[in-house]
């Protein structure tokens, strides 16, 4: 029988003495139990729960998610998984009566650890665009301690993001950067792209590790750079709705899918095995066998 997941607390406690530690972390997207068992399977030492992520994929973008829509997302991935969890916290979805409320549920799901950005709220669609409009840093410092201040298990971590760098510029990035972390922030992420020399100075302005959210295929330099936890909330995806499209273009002009007819049913039977269907598979056999 495969064994039961770890309990909720052990997960935490991975995920925190894993960035304490300051070994380079990638964090993939998973978008459902499966991709999360399957990253957990290949090595990977967090998940990360995208709200651009479900928004894409319920058609109505980030901005218009509720959290208990998140906590569901998660909490499907901690009862059948292991892997610690960050879930995207997106604003907060409110003031930090919201973040109080936002974080019990979070946390009850089994999330290892939260991100939280200072974007006005409710968060605006346009986001997606790149239009991102700042709250004061003092407003986003409320939610940060409102957030720590909710929490139960303080191994459940607290990211702060600030898009500063990107819209005020390095100094102010810095300033707001040291109010969260003055709030009880544990890390603080700076999301890609950053000129030489702005993320070293961050990194110097705060005594927590810093975390990013890019492309997989920066994360080299990010890590030479100082950063601990790299989120890639895009690559996954991008590259599952590529692979599907073509796979739906191809078959509406009457071509092949591309790949071998054998090797779609190997893949397929693969399925089962990550999701940990053996188990179920045994219950079942010894339930017909009695009878039943």
């Amino acid at each position: 029988m495969e064994p039961r997941p770890t309990t909720v607390t052990d997960s935490r406690r991975r995920l925190a003495d894993r960035v304490a530690s300051g070994l380079p972390t990638p964090v993939p997207l998973c978008v459902d139990a499966l991709g999360a068992r399957l990253a957990e399977q290949l090595g990977y030492h967090a998940g990360y729960v995208s709200g651009g992520a479900i928004g894409f994929a319920k058609a109505v973008s980030e901005g218009l998610l509720a959290f208990s829509e998140l906590a569901e997302a998660a909490a499907s991935l901690t009862l059948r998984s292991s892997l610690p969890i960050i879930v995207d916290g997106a604003v907060g979805f409110g003031d930090p009566v919201h973040v109080t409320r936002m974080m019990w549920e979070f946390e009850a799901a089994g999330a290892a650890a939260v991100e939280l950005e200072d974007q006005v709220a409710p968060k605006r669609v346009s986001h997606h665009r790149g239009i991102e409009h700042l709250v004061g840093t003092q407003e986003m410092a409320a939610k940060v301690a409102a957030a720590v201040a909710a929490r139960q298990d303080p191994n459940f971590l607290v990211i702060a993001r600030t898009a500063a760098l990107r819209h005020e510029g390095v100094a102010a990035a810095c300033a707001r950067a040291r109010a969260y972390v003055d709030a009880g922030a544990d890390l603080i992420l700076i999301p890609l792209p950053y000129a030489d020399g702005e993320l070293e100075q961050i990194r110097d302005a705060v005594d927590v590790p810093l975390a990013t959210i890019g492309l997989f295929d920066q994360a080299a330099n990010a890590y030479g750079r100082g950063v601990t936890l790299f989120i890639d909330s895009i690559t996954p995806h991008a590259v599952t709705f590529a692979a599907t499209r073509e796979l739906l273009r191809r078959h509406q002009e009457g071509l092949p899918s591309g790949m071998e007819l054998a090797d779609v049913m190997a893949t397929y039977r693969e399925l089962g095995d990550v999701g940990g269907f053996d188990d179920l598979y045994d219950i079942e056999r010894a339930t017909t066998e009695r009878g039943t």
